[in-house]
């Protein structure tokens, strides 16, 4: 599992550090793709197997379902983590997430999130700012 939140630094090649409580869970591989909200998603290897088959599973007929079968699976990546813990972004990731060289890694139980450092911030407090909102929305949800 996954949880918490930590800042980061990409350095000048894309590379940047997995938090060392994350890196076990990975077993020196990890799958990253292009995730929602402009953020990226980082996956172990069971875990993108399970999603990757779900998503797969999608009718092909409905350009929803393409579209997002397109935007997760095209976009994904395998990635190694080297002795130091860092993994190398590629840059059309980077670029799809607006990422600078401040970065916020964040652990969402099955999956990281990967942040440009003032997005992140932006979304945070706009989120907080409605978390009343959200939370009447997610009762009908039984949470």
């Amino acid at each position: 599992m996954f949880i918490g939140e930590f800042a980061h630094n990409l350095d000048e090649k894309g590379r940047m550090a997995l938090p060392a409580k994350f890196r076990t869970k990975l077993s020196g591989e990890a799958i990253i793709t292009r995730g929602l909200d402009k953020c990226l998603f980082v996956f172990s290897a069971d875990e993108w197997a399970k999603l990757a088959e779900k998503i797969v599973s999608l009718p092909l007929t409905q350009a929803n379902s393409r579209a997002f079968t397109r935007l997760m699976l095209a976009g994904a990546m395998d990635v190694e983590i080297d002795k130091q813990g860092r993994i190398l972004v590629p840059d059309y990731l980077r670029t799809y997430a607006g990422l600078s060289k401040e970065v916020v890694v964040t652990g969402l139980y099955n999956r990281i999130e990967i942040w440009d450092s003032a997005q992140w911030k932006e979304y945070k407090e706009k989120t907080e700012a409605s978390s009343d909102e959200i939370a009447e929305k997610l009762s009908d949800l039984g949470i």
